[in-house]
């Protein structure tokens, strides 16, 4: 009998790199579909050596100055890279279409430019005349940036070595492909390998690299997923298209911290930084309105005032009461909802719910529970939380008040902003020590409700209850 090979052919997945002994149909890592291809026979046990790039030295040798981050001049985005861009680093920006990350990129390469440095902008998907036209609305013209407009990773390269930029720009991966690879452009393969050029560009010439992407649907970013291990630096670029705010947030940061989130205003002559943007948050009002009640929001390390709108009215179904949020988890306001009406008798099957944050913020923590459940509550009373009053905790399914993290920034900056008091779980207003404003703490949601001194032009009495939703909580004197 003829002995059996013992050369295998081994199948990997293009998306995660998981590899298999047969193909499948299906990734058995990262589950997705007709990814799986021959990679050709594994490599043998034995391993020979090969040529070295520089030699070893020993730790106390090597020198800390390259690795020194350069500010880009925009604060907010360097508070979330950790002090600006690293030369050799790559930064992949991802973010929705028209959220403004060109004219972000834009900026931090005429900032780059304005000190001296010389920046290489790419674009795959605009004229150089476009980019030009845009540049000049948010005033970032100047002959330290060049332009370039090309879809193959070799040309780039040889515009990198006559230009020689202390600064790559390439908008966008999605659009660049590799003369040594098959397949379509912002296909899998054709992304990663232009992507693995352009980094080992990056490294070789020592400049700091910043790859624009896309995002697919999802809100995940488009391309192979090894793409976002292969970078050292990943940003999302969020914001509503309908609002003026933009966040930056770092979802990896090898030279930083991952916490941190930059808040920018996007006007016609472009982003301005905002180290304050409570503001923004929050409707300035001169008297209490019912369904409303102001929390404080941790975006990374940063405390955020917002307000959280609630309104409830009768059901215009029969079958099943809508539920609409905009900027909040629709599962944790479902659930404050289920405990409203367990805990205070509140027919909620009868009631519509609206749901919302102001100026576009997104609360999805759980800290913004109590608030949540202080503005339904005060929507059905057609009662107000009086001014200066923020709440927040998480809510359980028991209507116990959970402790949240971050509860000396959250109080400081409700202090600073000019708040007078706080509701908080009871646990943490131990703990809290002295603090600048009145706090209240609270085991439950039926306590926070009965603490709140509720304002409006017929407060009920425990001693006045009438028929109707009115009547479904007592509301103590204020």
């Amino acid at each position: 009998m003829a002995a059996t090979s013992s050369v295998r052919t081994a199948f990997r997945c293009s998306e995660c790199g998981w590899q298999a002994s047969k193909w499948v149909g299906r990734c058995g890592e990262c589950q997705a579909w007709g990814t799986v291809a021959e990679a050709g026979p594994p490599g043998g046990r034995s391993l020979r050596s090969g040529p070295v790039s520089g030699a070893a030295r020993p730790m106390t040798e090597v020198d800390l100055a390259r690795a020194e981050a350069d500010p880009t001049g925009l604060g907010e985005l360097d508070r979330v890279l950790g002090g600006g861009l690293v030369p050799g680093g790559v930064v992949l920006l991802a973010g929705e279409p028209g959220v403004g990350k060109s004219t972000l990129t834009l900026q931090v390469v005429a900032s780059a430019a304005a000190r001296g440095a010389r920046a290489l902008y790419v674009t795959g998907e605009e004229s150089v005349e476009q980019v030009r036209a845009r540049a000049e609305r948010v005033g970032a013209v100047t002959d330290e940036v060049y332009l370039a407009a090309e879809g193959e990773v070799s040309a780039v390269v040889a515009h990198a070595e006559a230009v020689d930029p202390r600064l790559l720009v390439v908008d966008s991966v999605q659009t660049m492909t590799s003369a040594g690879v098959d397949g379509v452009v912002s296909g899998t393969a054709q992304v990663r390998q232009a992507a693995t050029e352009l980094i080992r560009l990056a490294k070789q010439r020592d400049m700091a690299c910043i790859l624009v992407g896309h995002v697919t649907k999802d809100g995940a970013i488009a391309g192979p997923r090894t793409l976002e291990h292969l970078v050292d630096v990943v940003l999302t670029f969020e914001g509503d298209r309908h609002a003026r705010l933009r966040m930056v947030r770092a979802v990896k940061n090898r030279y930083g911290p991952t916490d941190e989130v930059g808040c920018f205003e996007l006007g016609e002559d472009g982003l301005t930084g905002m180290p304050d943007p409570s503001g923004l948050f929050v409707t300035d009002r001169s008297a209490p309105v019912p369904g409303t009640c102001l929390t404080v929001a941790l975006e990374g390390r940063r405390p955020l005032l917002s307000e959280i709108q609630a309104l409830v009215v009768h059901a215009t179904s029969t079958t099943a009461p809508r539920r609409t949020t905009s900027g909040l988890d629709s599962a944790r306001i479902a659930m404050v909802l289920a405990v409203i009406e367990r805990g205070e008798s509140v027919p909620m099957a009868r009631y519509d719910s609206y749901v919302a944050t102001v100026g576009g913020a997104r609360l999805v923590e759980p800290a913004a529970d109590l608030a949540v459940a202080l503005a339904v509550r005060g929507s059905v009373l057609d009662l107000a939380v009086p001014l200066g009053w923020v709440a927040f905790g998480e809510v359980g399914l028991a209507g116990d008040v959970r402790r949240v993290p971050g509860m000396r920034q959250r109080v400081a900056e409700a202090a600073r902003l000019g708040m007078t008091d706080v509701l908080l779980p009871r646990p943490q207003a131990r703990e809290l020590g002295e603090a600048a404003i009145r706090v209240h703490p609270v085991d439950n949601v039926p306590q926070a409700l009965r603490i709140i001194p509720w304002q409006g032009p017929d407060v009920i009495l425990p001693r006045e209850r009438s028929a109707g939703p009115r009547a479904l909580v007592a509301v103590p004197d204020p």
